[in-house]
């Protein structure tokens, strides 16, 4: 699995013009399921991302996480973080999970993240969606669990 996780002040997504799920300040989640991932795969990530020390504490250090704070999470199904573009000017997504599979882990990385305390707000799996958000700092990560 794959996350591309950015600090915001604010993030919302929107479905046919109507907000589906919105957060202010925390982490936006834009997760990629992969070909052969699993359980083992979505756990590691969700306990990654909710102990990232990645928001500030009093004096200004990245030293708080989500389970440190009371920040929220939006969670944004994101099939296009395993382009290959190595050949060509079109990118090849035979790496992506197949979208049956995928939805299904999407879900669980969400219900995940929840039972281990965080406010998750999520966007509509495979749905044409309009993503908005102020990166906060920037802070911008990457996480890939085949690297873990």
């Amino acid at each position: 699995m794959r996350a591309l996780l950015q600090r915001v002040a604010w993030a919302k997504v929107e479905v046919d013009g109507r907000s589906v799920g919105e957060i202010g300040p925390g982490l936006l989640v834009l997760l990629g399921v992969g070909k052969g991932d699993g359980e083992p795969e979505l756990e590691w990530l969700a306990d990654k991302v909710s102990g990232l020390r990645i928001f500030e504490d009093e004096a200004g250090k990245m030293n708080r996480s989500l389970l440190d704070t009371s920040k929220a999470m939006l969670c944004v199904s994101q099939f296009t973080l395993y382009a290959d573009t190595r050949k060509g000017r079109r990118p090849s997504f035979i790496d992506a999970g197949a979208p049956d599979e995928a939805r299904v882990l999407y879900a669980k990385f969400c219900e995940r993240s929840r039972a281990l305390g965080l406010t998750v707000a999520e966007g509509i799996f495979a749905a044409d969606m309009k993503v908005s958000l102020l990166n906060d700092g920037p802070v911008t990560l990457w996480l890939d669990s085949a690297t873990r």
